[in-house]
């Protein structure tokens, strides 16, 4: 069956009322890249023992369930650069992810009688957790644990919801925010908008993360940078930003979670979500 993730001597209940979401798909990637396919009974011993770390009586898992239907609709070529990669694929590879989602899948399954699971069909785990952080929970007093390696889920941090990597064991949090960053959170936003990078969804060309923190300061936020166009300046830069135009207002849609998951996610499906975990208020 394989080592587990975390040493464990059993799957005890968690003592607090704090709240873990878990990007469930991204924790089982763990697995992926130690070349196990049986791995339910692992993967909810590891949540269960993250939720104790974490004082989390209420936890949620969220799945990606394909890519967004949302962001397709709006740019064709979202992650277009993933289904290229797969399409290269041998065989062997193809028939390795399939047995790694099967187990997957097995794991959810294992789950459900613990956690409330939250899929629907063309919806990220992303948006799921970003409606969860601004919507069901916003008004909590308890701490909000975020699991993910993905660095995207920190456009979700506030003073009381953080982040737990399994990739880098590290805890990313607003008041430790420059141990990791070179700009304030504020403009981690609008600084993905201009650079772009991640699903395939372009940047400005020549604005990396240096670039777009001296447009921000200067403009204040991606939005205003939009609407200052044509900017003044004969730097190339400056002329890219000019030529990438309503690209920002793409990007903003494409980036921001927390503003656009109910779109993303669609309101009968917010509407489960809310039943789903009524309990849990």
């Amino acid at each position: 069956m394989g080592k587990p993730i975390y040493e464990l001597e059993e799957a005890q209940d968690p003592v607090g009322n704090n709240v873990m979401i878990v990007d469930s798909l991204n924790l089982a990637f763990r697995y992926k890249h130690i070349e196990r396919t049986d791995f339910a009974e692992d993967y909810y011993r590891t949540v269960k023992s993250l939720a104790k770390s974490y004082a989390a009586q209420r936890v949620i898992l969220t799945c990606d369930y394909g890519k967004s239907s949302y962001r397709k609709a709006l740019y064709p070529e979202y992650k277009a650069d993933r289904e290229a990669k797969v399409a290269n694929q041998t065989e062997e590879e193809k028939q390795a992810f399939l047995d790694f989602f099967a187990g997957y899948e097995a794991a959810m399954e294992y789950c459900a009688d613990s956690f409330i699971i939250l899929k629907y069909k063309g919806v990220e785990a992303d948006d799921i957790a970003a409606y969860l952080t601004e919507h069901t929970f916003r008004d909590e007093d308890e701490d909000i644990w975020l699991i993910s390696s993905d660095k995207d889920w920190d456009l979700l941090l506030r003073g009381n919801v953080h982040r737990f990597s399994y990739v880098t064991r590290k805890e990313y949090r607003l008041d430790n925010w420059g141990e990791t960053y070179d700009y304030p959170h504020d403009m981690a936003l609008d600084i993905k908008v201009l650079v772009g990078g991640k699903d395939n969804v372009t940047g400005i060309a020549g604005v990396g993360p240096k670039r777009a923190h001296t447009l921000l300061k200067q403009y204040g936020d991606a939005f205003t940078v939009y609407d200052s166009i044509p900017l003044p300046g004969k730097a190339v830069y400056i002329k890219n930003t000019n030529e990438f135009g309503d690209n920002i207002l793409r990007n903003l849609e494409l980036i921001d979670k927390m503003t656009y998951c109910v779109d993303a996610i669609g309101v009968d499906n917010t509407e489960d979500i809310n039943g789903k975990v009524k309990s849990y208020l």
